[in-house]
């Protein structure tokens, strides 16, 4: 693994998920033909490196794309505001860079140490203090990690690391892992678990001593959070008791929450903001002008998910045809300008673990026909469900108007708020075909970690996609248990085969992976870059006016 020392100056930007589009699906069109007289739909402009010098009496001020869905606890969190903004109020033993990726020792002192394949020692930086002031112990990491894995407490989180058989104090500043299996990708992946202080934490679930640390956070990292109001802002402030390798670089930041697209756009131009989250693709060209724009290829993906206990859908023939029945090349072009490539793995292309799947579905309306055609299916009816993001509101038209162009086939939209897509309809079986967006990169990179969050456990495979019991899916667990544990080259052969068997069954698999638009100030900025990943961090970022 990489010590700290060995990377860049860790700067970072601002990221989007759910891209709010502005303008209906033909001035869409329009758009995307006239930047492709320019160059290309897809075209962003190069990064820009400001060498003058940070003052850190000057704060940050960004525009985010998101509201405050949840509070701020690491067990739980999971919108993407509060888990950005935990990315600079909390730290994990170890941490990954969040442009490149790439793990770093955070509370850490140093690599991990393997005392053998099932045993791993980690110390705790000297001085290290949570925000309140109070050392941060070897007791306090333990409980962290216990906290996460209790059952009773349900985190989303417990699921990273199934392969923790224990954790242990050995004394005031070292922690020993028990491992259940050896796994080579210990380091990396505990950073998914965040330290806290266990004196303001230890208490049960609903407790108002929860509720306060869940509304106002204390942790270990560069900044601490002063105040959040939803819909308004979050503010921040320097911790100036940090001792770890990331300090912060401005006097403090503040968050307008800014989830109208058009109202983040202005407050880019206007100046209001040094950097905004998730630029709209209609804007990206016009924005070129008052600030720096780049598109980053990430991991999220826009998948295709069947109800497969459903019939016709319990046909991979049925399945494999919707996905060669949509043009993607076209409705890219047209919904989201070019800013994403078609999905030719589970993975996206330069991803570490991408490799080509045997199944990659382009474009061909005669072999979906002849696809339904051998799965004895004559007449195919259906409702598309989708969410109500956004971008995906202007794919969702293209999805139908290629679908609807295959004989026999009729397909209608019908859009939702996710909660009520996954709970009311997906959650107790009633839908046939849904397309979402999803982005578990944000969790972390590793081939395992972003193959467990849709195929592992019951909540995509079992509950939603109804696909659990099937001897694919054991076939495919088994192939995954395997690859968790072996080398890196074994685990690389082992992805290969796990892509290849998603890729032919497809009851959950990606129509294409998005480029996530940044736009900031490189005149008043010094070290941002785009994330290829959902969410926003200015850990490393500074103002130089």
């Amino acid at each position: 693994m990489n010590n700290i020392k060995n990377l860049p100056l860790v700067n970072d930007a601002s990221r989007r998920n759910f891209l709010k589009l502005g303008g209906a699906m033909g001035l869409a069109a329009a758009f995307a033909s006239s930047l492709a007289a320019c160059g290309g739909p897809a075209a962003t402009s190069s990064s820009t490196t400001n060498t003058s010098p940070i003052n850190k009496d000057l704060t940050i001020e960004a525009g985010i794309s998101y509201a405050l869905s949840t509070g701020f606890d690491p067990i739980s969190s999971s919108g993407a505001t509060p888990m950005a903004a935990n990315l600079h109020v909390f730290e994990g033993l170890v941490e990954l860079h969040p442009a490149t990726r790439e793990p770093y020792n955070a509370l850490a002192a140093t690599d991990p140490k393997m005392v053998n394949p099932t045993t791993y020692q980690v110390a705790i930086r000297e001085g290290a203090t949570f925000h309140d002031g109070t050392p941060v112990t070897a007791e306090d990491v333990v409980f962290s990690f216990t906290r996460v894995m209790d059952p009773a407490n349900k985190s989303l989180f417990s699921q990273f690391i199934p392969f923790i058989q224990d954790v242990k104090a050995l004394d005031a500043k070292t922690v020993e892992f028990t491992l259940k299996y050896a796994f080579p990708g210990f380091g990396p992946r505990i950073s998914v678990v965040k330290v806290v202080p266990k004196a303001l934490t230890n208490f049960p679930a609903g407790s108002d001593q929860l509720k306060s640390f869940d509304a106002k956070p204390v942790g270990t990292g560069p900044y601490k959070l002063v105040s959040a109001v939803k819909d308004d802002k979050i503010i921040f402030e320097a911790n100036q008791a940090y001792n770890g390798p990331m300090p912060a670089l401005a006097k403090g930041m503040t968050w307008l929450l800014l989830s109208d697209a058009a109202a983040r756009v202005t407050a880019m131009q206007s100046g209001r903001v040094q950097a905004i989250e998730d630029v709209p693709y209609l804007d990206m060209q016009g924005l070129k002008s008052a600030a720096t724009v780049e598109s980053v290829q990430s991991f999220g993906l826009l998948f295709l998910m069947f109800n497969c206990s459903a019939a016709p859908f319990d046909n991979k023939l049925v399945r494999q045809a919707l996905h060669y029945g949509l043009d993607k090349d076209s409705i890219i072009k047209k919904a989201l300008f070019g800013n994403a490539k078609p999905a030719s793995s589970y993975f996206q292309e330069g991803h570490p673990d991408y490799v080509k799947a045997k199944n990659v579905y382009s474009y061909d309306p005669n072999k979906a026909a002849d696809l339904l055609k051998q799965a004895g299916v004559s007449s195919l009816e259906f409702e598309l469900l989708t969410t109500d993001t956004a971008w995906v509101k202007d794919v969702a038209p293209l999805m139908l108007e290629s679908w609807n162009k295959i004989p026999g086939v009729k397909v209608t939209l019908k859009n939702l708020q996710s909660g009520a897509l996954y709970t009311d309809r997906v959650g107790k079986g009633d839908y046939k075909v849904v397309a979402a967006p999803g982005d578990p990169s944000v969790f972390g990179n590793d081939a395992d970690l972003l193959l467990s969050w849709f195929y592992a456990g019951d909540t995509w495979m079992k509950n939603r996609a109804y696909w659990g019991s099937t001897p694919e899916r054991a076939q495919l667990v088994d192939l995954m248990t395997k690859a968790g544990q072996s080398s890196k080259d074994d685990a690389k052969k082992l992805t290969g085969q796990i892509v290849d068997l998603v890729s032919e069954e497809v009851p959950l698999y990606p129509l294409f992976h998005r480029q996530l638009p940044s736009a900031w100030d490189a005149k008043k900025l010094s070290g941002f870059k785009p994330l290829p990943t959902t969410g926003v961090s200015f850990v490393g970022v500074g103002r130089t006016a």
